[in-house]
């Protein structure tokens, strides 16, 4: 636990430092290597299927291998170095401090510069077409990115790492580039990545849950509407495509009273997705900065508890 809470402690600091040798853009290179030599879109559905399923097993194995081994060579030289690379690698799974800083340059841009550099700013960090969205589309994108992203992000990372350590950690990085990369319901990806998908589907399904706890706990701390945020879990939890980041969606916008969902544009395609939440509150870029702020007191709420449960279990 001492290591999860420096490599916490550590993301806070430094986020993800520019030119810094990432794990997961080795991970994000090993998936389009191997996958320039599975897909093939000539091949049978079944084949596409199963090449899915080969590159997500090779792909998730080999990250948790080689993590393990990497610390397990550090620990044998020296106690400190094992711990030193633990902590570093651990630093490497978790995204506060970079989802504050991508998401609030989003919120400088409209504050600061023009719509279309807001605009450019959100297509660095969601899937959907940003070019044409008014400043309260802009602002809707941004809450729901960091919403689903405080699940995906951090507390399932931290959610894992406290399980089985690093390694594990690592492993469910792999699982959530895979379905980044591959896990698209479009005419490339519906085969090929739809294991990947389906297992960042599992995978995610307690933490997503969790995720929605800690966001109503952070809410009564920063004296948010939790009550409110109960209600919309309750009631919207299912308005979302993905079976798990409608949690902390739902729990987001309570807590703001805020409206989330609506119409998105993906590859020249209208997708109109339910809505989450009621519109007691206008949208407006301060809720950028706010949602952030829930952001790291679910965060610091995620510590805390686990922190408690593994002096409970008198592991610390």
């Amino acid at each position: 636990m001492k290591i999860l809470l420096s490599a916490y402690v550590l993301d806070l600091l430094l986020g993800d430092p520019q030119g810094f040798p990432h794990p997961v853009r080795f991970i994000g290179n090993l998936i389009t290597y191997l996958e320039k030599k599975l897909l093939r879109l000539e091949k049978s559905h079944r084949y596409q299927f199963f090449m899915g399923i080969l590159l997500t097993v090779t792909v998730v194995s080999i990250t948790y291998l080689i993590t393990f081994l990497i610390i397990g060579l550090a620990y044998s030289v020296h106690n400190y170095l094992g711990i030193f690379i633990s902590i570093i690698l651990g630093y490497t799974v978790l995204a506060t401090k970079s989802l504050d800083t991508e998401t609030r340059k989003v919120y400088k841009k409209l504050e600061n510069a023009t719509i279309e550099e807001a605009r450019v700013a959100l297509s660095y960090i969601v899937g959907r077409e940003t070019k044409d969205l008014e400043e309260k589309e802009i602002v809707r994108a941004t809450v729901e990115t960091v919403g689903e992203n405080i699940s995906d992000g951090i507390i399932a990372p931290i959610f894992y790492f406290f399980l089985g350590g690093v390694p594990l950690a690592m492993a469910y990085k792999a699982i959530n580039t895979l379905d980044s990369m591959v896990g698209y319901k479009n005419d490339k990806y519906l085969y090929f990545g739809r294991f990947s998908a389906k297992l960042d589907d599992v995978v995610n399904y307690i933490p997503a849950r969790l995720t929605a706890i800690f966001i109503v706990a952070a809410a009564f701390v920063r004296k948010r509407d939790y009550k409110h945020s109960i209600q919309m879990i309750i009631r919207d939890k299912g308005n979302h495509n993905s079976p798990n980041a409608g949690y902390p969606e739902a729990a987001v916008a309570g807590a703001l009273k805020i409206q989330l969902g609506g119409i998105n544009k993906y590859f020249g395609k209208e997708v109109y997705k339910p809505t989450i939440g009621n519109a007691l509150v206008e949208l407006n870029r301060k809720h950028i900065i706010e949602t952030i702020d829930l952001m790291y007191w679910t965060s610091a709420v995620a510590i805390i508890l686990f922190t408690i449960f593994k002096i409970l279990l008198g592991d610390i």
